[in-house]
């Protein structure tokens, strides 16, 4: 009788732990506590590649390792491809600590970005940036990565140069940098809300006067220059800070599809639509079925005591956080998950389609934005930039996973088979 009960008990309690086993996430998950809260967890867990465990590796989701190596960046300030306004030394900024700082995934390495192999690989190909200034942020960024592996001498100017002969400053429309020596051009172009937005003139508009509408933001319509990012052997895709009420209804751009304006839209379904266009164009573009899409997410911004506009501020910080202290919140988390889901959607089709995840890694970086140190020329008492990032800085880490995400999927094979 108490060898039965014995058996019987010992086999409840084996039960008891197949099903708490099973009710635990598995090993290839990431450690859901690792994630803020306001964060999904990766909707696809196949876009991740596999650590050296065999386990997935998420480069999202990790540390920030001070390292003062003199090789964590590879260019500096006197890369003559930076925009004046992201050279924080030049402009004042009495620290360089920003600069020695690299990513450490929790659960694998990181390659290092080497940008003779990136140039090789992307030989006689384009790689294409397109989104808002922080777009531009990141574009800067890899042109001086790889113009680094350039080698310096008289002739660099005609090594690396701009397409058209444009100059490289802040610009409206688009720039390209061709790197001679590959046969290869790095491109911009500018689409803060990645679908068309139309600008009404006031004295040929009606409904300008009597309706305040400025404008308007076609949730159908791709950009006029969208179809020179197709065919892009690398396609980056970004947008986010223009989606708000302050840059859209208060400033008189509603949304429109079709012929019909729509003035009580909310931001979120407006977003939605806009993301379907995107998928709708990609996928219907035989000259995108070989490209490698790439959608990044939010690039949080660290604005303290106020918004841009009303002395919000990020001055003073010189290291990253090491706790999830939520600048970012929550208020743009359901632009990620949008996202992260339209990639996936892309995918599903048979395209090499991302989500470039870099939030989590970027919110805990206050101590990279430009803050008070400025372009030369601007007013005194003018906003914080506490959007932007100083360059050398954050955006080179998001190229860093750029490139690793490339490297796992065979991006130099393709190239050959070309």
């Amino acid at each position: 009788m108490h060898a039965r009960h014995l058996l019987v008990s010992s086999g409840f309690l084996l039960v008891a732990a197949l099903c708490v086993v099973g009710l635990l996430p598995s090993p290839g998950w990431p450690r859901s506590k690792s994630f803020p809260s306001w964060l999904p967890p990766p909707i696809n867990r196949r876009e991740h590649d596999d650590s050296t465990d065999g386990h997935p590796c998420d480069y999202s989701d990790g540390r920030w390792v001070r390292d003062d190596a003199a090789d964590v960046t590879t260019y500096t300030e006197d890369c003559r491809f930076l925009d004046p306004g992201f050279r924080c030394t030049r402009n004042g900024r009495s620290d360089s600590s920003f600069r020695h700082w690299r990513w450490q995934p929790h659960r694998c390495v990181l390659p290092k970005f080497n940008a003779t192999d990136m140039l090789e690989r992307s030989r006689n190909g384009r790689i294409v940036f397109v989104g808002d200034s922080i777009g531009r942020n990141q574009w800067e960024s890899m042109v001086c990565m790889l113009a680094a592996a350039v080698p310096s001498a008289a002739s660099a100017s005609a090594r690396v140069y701009e397409q058209s002969g444009k100059p490289i400053s802040r610009h409206r429309g688009y720039l390209a940098m061709v790197f001679a020596d590959y046969n290869l051009s790095v491109e911009y172009y500018r689409a803060p809300m990645i679908v068309m937005v139309d600008r009404f003139r006031p004295a040929n508009d009606a409904t300008t006067s009597s309706g305040g509408v400025r404008g308007a933001v076609r949730l159908d319509v791709m950009p006029r220059h969208a179809d020179r990012w197709a065919g892009a052997n690398v396609l980056v895709l970004n947008t986010g800070h223009w989606w708000n009420h302050h840059k859209t209804v208060k400033a008189g751009k509603y949304f429109m599809v079709g012929n019909r304006l729509n003035r009580t839209m909310n931001i979120k379904e407006a977003f939605r639509l806009s993301l379907q266009t995107v998928k709708d164009w990609e996928l219907s573009s035989a000259r995108c079925s070989k490209s490698y899409f790439f959608f990044r997410s939010y690039s949080p911004s660290h604005y303290s005591n106020g918004t841009w506009d009303i002395g919000g501020s990020c001055a003073g910080q010189r290291d990253p956080l090491t706790t999830n202290v939520h600048f970012f919140g929550e208020e743009y988390s359901w632009m990620n998950a949008m996202i992260a889901k339209m990639t996936d959607g892309i995918r599903s089709h048979g395209r090499k389609a991302r989500f470039l995840n870099i939030t989590h890694m970027t919110e805990l970086r206050p101590d990279g934005h430009p803050s008070g140190h400025r372009e030369p020329g601007t007013p005194p008492g003018a906003p914080e930039d506490c959007s932007h990032w100083c360059l050398p800085g954050v955006p080179d880490v998001w190229n860093q996973v750029l490139y690793a995400h490339l490297l796992s999927t065979g991006y130099d094979k393709r190239m050959k088979e070309r």
